[in-house]
């Protein structure tokens, strides 16, 4: 059988490496959000000029879309 002590102190270890991996695990999560939400909003952006152009290029072809791309634009 192995010593008391040296079962905690193991324990402790394992403890320790487990708390390590799961605060890694975590700032991966914070990266990938935070990666996720920037390109989200790179999205919304190429979509409004995209509607910009379609819009200068074709002219107002109603009023809901001029008010859509306001909308975006706020």
């Amino acid at each position: 059988m192995s010593d008391p002590a040296s079962e905690i102190a193991e324990l402790r270890a394992a403890l320790a490496a487990q708390s390590a991996r799961a605060q890694a695990a975590e700032r991966n999560l914070a990266l990938a959000r935070a990666l996720a939400s920037c390109t989200e909003a790179m999205i919304q952006e190429l979509k409004l000029e995209i509607a910009k152009l379609r819009r200068d290029k074709y002219g107002i072809s109603s009023e809901r879309r001029a008010r859509l791309i306001d909308q975006l634009e706020w």
